[in-house]
């Protein structure tokens, strides 16, 4: 692939993080959740800790929090300032990506890299979401493959920088941020019988104040002022309770992640079968067994876990896409093209098939999907009957070079992602919630929310909104099918099954 052909290809890759950020109302639970707790810093004055409807929230440390708050202050309270630290984690994983393999390989295989990493529909997705999970997966990416450069060059700085990444991970995630590369460390040098060498990757005094200077100042802070709540709840419930025990109905059996990593892995999947097909090969190279034991700890780690999640699996996969990149370079079926067909015939009959299944649906969703017609209008179609179109083309028609044709359609799925479905499914689910919310920020009674839970809502209306049983003379939003349950009360709002009233006094 020509290099300036591919420096175009990734700058358009980059380009469709930003894409769409404000195209679509907020998600609940997960952005909702944490956009709502961004707002209560600013609400109540207090930014080393965070609440949600005005009780502590212990779910994740502070610094996710703090870049969407530093990104609302700068550009204000919405949608796309609430995601923007998403999608610079997103590039920053990116560039993370191409120079490690820049450093390792050569200059194509680093642009391959980059591309697959930014296009991939697992990282298309979390890059868009106002979480800290695409944060965390750019500092996991930043730790594997600077402790790998040190595994194999010896270098100082490249552990520090290691040591630096897992800080600034632990400051976004917990633990997960620093046992996944101290533990991959651990089992690749346990593979070459080189064990003893992880005495050193642990054992520098340096890097140790490097970590402690980053990752320790919060928690101490925290603690001093809020007490020891946070630690309790954060270590004992959110990370040793979401491995025992399945927390919020995330749970699935041991082979949940199989069918997930095929779909997190699209366009690309067949790519990851070549490896599985080659794993003997790539096993016998040394950064391809670091590579395959990361992503094996972590496929084994959170299949056994109790709590399942889609998104764990990215954990796992930064250095698996540089393999991918080195499989593309000498790829040549065209066969590999057969998974984006899929997913764009996928996509495009997705509202047929969300309009079968309404009838099975709990009786909330059941109302959100009435009007399923209205967002997955013409243009969604022509979208995606043209990408596949364009797939099944690039499938028959090979003057273009494989991984050419490959990385286009990536591209189209990125793209497809953040302007077309996102925001289809975005205003399907919420559009009710966000109008509720927007009614609600002026009126100037006290709000609660009673028999549902959509923190976005907060986050629209302006203002911290508790969850509780509401009171004569507040304002209640809630599910319809509690209205019943309520005293008199003056109807301000009610779209589907949400409602925004106010109570008689």
């Amino acid at each position: 692939m020509d290099s300036r052909l591919g420096w175009a290809l990734l700058l358009a890759a980059i380009v469709s993080f930003f894409s769409g950020l404000a195209a679509s109302p907020l998600f609940d639970l997960d952005e909702g959740a944490f956009t709502a707790a961004t707002l209560e810093m600013f609400v109540r004055g207090d930014f080393l800790a965070t609440y949600l409807n005005g009780v502590p929230r212990y779910d994740k440390p502070i610094l996710s929090y703090w870049l969407q708050a530093l990104s609302a202050a700068a550009f204000g309270f919405n949608e796309l300032a609430l995601r923007l630290p998403s999608a610079l984690a997103g590039l920053a994983w990116t560039v993370l990506a191409y120079r490690f393999a820049r450093r390792l390989y050569d200059q194509e295989t680093a642009l391959t890299a980059a591309m697959l990493t930014a296009t991939t529909v697992g990282v298309s997705f979390i890059t868009r979401a106002a979480t800290a999970d695409a944060l965390l997966n750019a500092c996991l990416a930043g730790a594997l493959f600077a402790q790998f450069l040190w595994l194999k060059q010896g270098q100082a700085r490249h552990l520090y920088w290691a040591w630096a990444a897992m800080a600034l991970g632990f400051l976004t995630k917990g633990p997960v941020a620093v046992a996944l590369p101290l533990l991959t460390a651990l089992l690749y040098l346990a593979s070459r019988g080189e064990w003893r060498r992880f005495l050193d990757l642990i054992a520098d005094k340096r890097a140790w104040l490097i970590f402690a200077a980053i990752a320790l100042p919060w928690y101490i802070a925290v603690t001093l002022v809020k007490g020891p709540g946070f630690i309790e709840a954060f270590f004992l419930k959110h990370n040793v309770g979401r491995f025992a025990g399945a927390m919020e109905g995330h749970r699935g059996s041991v082979f949940y992640y199989l069918p997930v990593l095929l779909l997190m892995t699209l366009p690309y999947t067949g790519l990851l079968l070549l490896i599985g097909k080659r794993w003997r090969e790539h096993w016998c190279d040394d950064f391809g067994r670091y590579a395959l034991i990361l992503f094996l700890l972590v496929f084994v780690l959170i299949s056994a876990a109790a709590t399942k999640l889609p998104h764990y699996l990215l954990y796992g996969l930064s250095p698996l896409l540089v393999l991918l990149a080195l499989e593309l370079k000498t790829a040549r079926s065209r066969w590999l093209l057969l998974p984006a067909l899929a997913l764009f015939v996928g996509l495009y009959f997705l509202p047929d098939l969300l309009a079968a299944r309404q009838d099975e649906a709990k009786p909330y969703y059941q109302s959100l999907l009435a009007d399923i017609g209205t967002h997955f209008g013409t243009y969604y179609r022509i979208y995606f009957a043209v990408a596949a179109g364009a797939a099944l083309l690039f499938m028959v028609w090979t003057r273009a070079a494989l991984a050419l044709r490959l990385l286009v359609v990536g591209l189209a799925a990125s793209y497809g992602l953040g302007l077309v479905l996102l925001p289809a499914v975005g205003h399907l689910l919420q559009d009710p919630v966000k109008q509720a919310g927007l009614l609600a920020r002026h009126l100037e009674v006290p709000v609660v929310m009673s028999g549902i839970n959509n923190p976005s809502f907060s986050v629209y209306a302006g203002r911290v909104v508790e969850r509780r049983a509401p009171l004569p003379g507040e304002a209640v939003f809630t599910d319809t099918r509690h209205l019943a349950e309520l005293p008199p009360y003056e109807l301000i709002y009610i779209r589907k099954d949400i409602a925004l009233v106010r109570l008689l006094k």
